[in-house]
């Protein structure tokens, strides 16, 4: 699965340097953003081996919560500790959610903003080229045999046809995994020189501590406004969320968007649509589309100042969003190696690990029909899903923009920084030319 000799092992300042760069180049939801970090750490700058990122992401699709943030975490807290997994953690995710916070601001004072719109659309364009690119890196790596083969097709019929849920998807696949170990074990792998165990108390410690610092502070903003404030509801519904987000937000958002509209009333379905957008064509996980909804909740409900209870309903929602996220990483880390060195939970975690192909060959197929077409229907036949495009909608300047990125990237091999500039100044310079903007 890749080479097990120790990576060198960066300065925290070298590292703090890289982690704010994946933040900021953080587009294109978790496939994208999980193949960023594939090139970076394990390519570029080999500060983790190949197989023990394979393992980290096979742990944390388990986990609830954005999985492409939680592996930062990881990674941060195998360089440097508890300090590393924070700042990789924090980084990953502070400035898509400065961006979000911006936008929501600027869309509850002002509504929607085409030159905004506009450059999104380069971003999407040049986002979804690389979100193929990691398809194919991780499939590449990931996919060591026709069992692999046979594990990845079948959680992408499942998932994309058959609307399966995500647990179900990952347990099955861990349980054909451990099955196969099972009967056909493979030869004893080279030993991986994984952390000092820890003990059982420290373990506890830390649960109990990374607990309290996500619970505590919405305790006591519950008790400052009371039971029946909108603080109290976010921080309660979105604590909620947070232990539910199995599979990343798409798993979520029917449930989050039918709450927050037709339960609490904080936002409309098209303001709802809006804020996904906003969420999918900036940096950092999907699911920091529940600050734009926290935002505009604690903006149209808190009272006034209204702007100043928009940015604390927004700071509740990311706390109870990400804090938890600290919690199950700084909790289970310490596993992560000792579970991959077990032949039959190897075995397990590499049928994840195929079936983590499949999911992003989901996520890959339903971005770029949402990047290409601008109207795109689930349609059920029985109990098969089929997104259906509607060809008359097929965005030629997406199409083109796509083709840009490609051309840039597989060809040219321009770093990602430099492609989404690119296509981002042609979105702009389309726009222009058709008097959008």
């Amino acid at each position: 699965m890749g080479s097990i000799e120790t990576p060198p092992k960066p300065t925290f300042r070298e590292a703090l340097a890289i982690w704010a760069k994946i933040g900021v180049l953080s587009f294109g939801g978790p496939a994208g953003q999980i193949a960023l970090m594939h090139r970076v750490l394990v390519e570029d700058r080999r500060w983790i081996a190949e197989n023990r990122f394979l393992h980290a992401l096979n742990f944390c699709m388990l986990l609830p919560g954005p999985e492409a943030m939680q592996l930062a975490t990881y990674v941060g807290w195998r360089l440097h500790g508890t300090a590393g997994g924070l700042a990789a953690g924090l980084l990953f995710v502070l400035p898509g959610a400065a961006v979000v916070l911006t936008l929501s601001i600027a869309y509850a004072l002002y509504g929607q903003t085409p030159i905004v719109e506009a450059a999104f659309v380069g971003i999407k364009a040049a986002v979804l080229v690389i979100v193929i690119e990691a398809l194919i890196r991780v499939a590449r790596r990931a996919l060591r045999g026709p069992y692999d083969v046979a594990i990845a097709a079948a959680a992408f019929v499942a998932i994309f046809f058959l609307a399966a849920p995500f647990p179900l998807i990952i347990a099955g696949a861990a349980l054909i995994g451990w099955l196969l170990a099972l009967a056909s074990p493979a030869p004893a792998a080279a030993p991986i020189v994984g952390p000092t165990p820890v003990p059982l108390a420290q373990t506890l410690k830390t649960a109990v501590l990374w607990l309290a610092i996500w619970i505590g502070p919405l305790l006591l903003l519950a008790a400052l406004f009371g039971r029946d404030h909108v603080m109290t509801d976010i921080a309660l519904f979105f604590s909620k969320l947070a232990v539910v987000t199995f599979g990343g937000a798409y798993s979520v958002l029917a449930y989050m968007a039918q709450q927050a509209v037709e339960t609490h009333g904080w936002l409309s379905a098209g303001e709802m649509l809006d804020g996904l957008g906003l969420a999918e064509t900036t940096p950092g996980p999907l699911i920091l589309v529940t600050e734009f909804v926290g935002f505009l909740a604690g903006f149209r409900k808190g009272g006034e100042p209204a702007l100043a209870f928009g940015l604390l309903a927004a700071a509740v929602t990311l706390w109870a969003t990400f804090a938890p996220c600290f919690l199950w990483i700084f909790v289970g880390a310490p596993y992560v190696e000792r579970l991959s060195a077990n032949p039959r939970l190897a075995g397990a975690l590499a049928g994840v690990t195929a079936a983590v192909v499949g999911v992003i060959l989901n996520l890959s197929l339903w971005f770029a029909l949402h990047v290409l077409f601008g109207k795109v229907a689930a349609v059920w036949h029985g109990p098969v899903l089929l997104w259906t495009p509607e060809l008359a909608s097929l965005n030629i300047e997406a199409l083109l923009l796509s083709a840009l990125a490609c051309a840039l990237l597989l060809r040219m091999h321009f770093s990602i920084a430099s492609t989404l500039a690119l296509t981002s100044a042609a979105a702009l310079a389309w726009s222009f030319a058709q008097g959008a903007i």
